[in-house]
């Protein structure tokens, strides 16, 4: 199970390397639910989706031997891109 603790360690690891994007609140969806609802827009990534989080926090937590091993993906879309970037 991933805990809060995971996300604020994976967090501090991807900082220096994923653009921090901003949330931008909705009031059309807003007013709908009755609540405030806001859209992280991780399309502003240079991958142009979230998925950089995660190829990232994976990708730096990599061993000495590990990165020396390399690495391969199995996806044609974003997460290779990510991945490979």
């Amino acid at each position: 199970m991933v805990t809060l603790a995971d996300i604020e360690s994976a967090r501090k690891t991807i900082a220096d390397s994923v653009f921090l994007s901003p949330c931008a609140y909705s009031e059309t969806f807003s007013r709908l639910t009755g609540n405030r609802i806001y859209f992280k827009l991780e399309n502003l990534q240079m991958t142009g989706s979230f998925k950089e989080r995660g190829a990232a926090n994976k990708l730096l937590s990599l061993t000495a031997e590990e990165r020396a091993r390399g690495v391969v993906t199995a996806s044609a879309g974003n997460h290779a891109h990510t991945t490979a970037s």
